[in-house]
């Protein structure tokens, strides 16, 4: 699965704001990623987010031209 940070992803259940897009804002074994509902900042295993996801949305490119 190719995510970046600063992509966007879709999972398949919600946070308890009722937000199911979050931000992408650190990867590694564990991704950190922040709700685009409630602001929350969250870090999880990369295996169970990876189960998790419906869809990525590419983020912003670093502006590398």
């Amino acid at each position: 699965m190719n995510i970046n940070v600063n992509d966007t992803i879709i999972v398949k259940k919600n946070h308890p704001c009722g937000s199911n897009m979050f931000r992408v804002t650190r990867i590694g074994a564990d991704f950190k990623i922040v709700c685009l509902g409630c602001g929350r900042e969250i870090m999880i295993p990369r295996s169970k987010i990876e189960k998790n996801i419906k869809k990525v949305i590419p983020g912003a490119e670093n502006g590398d031209e």
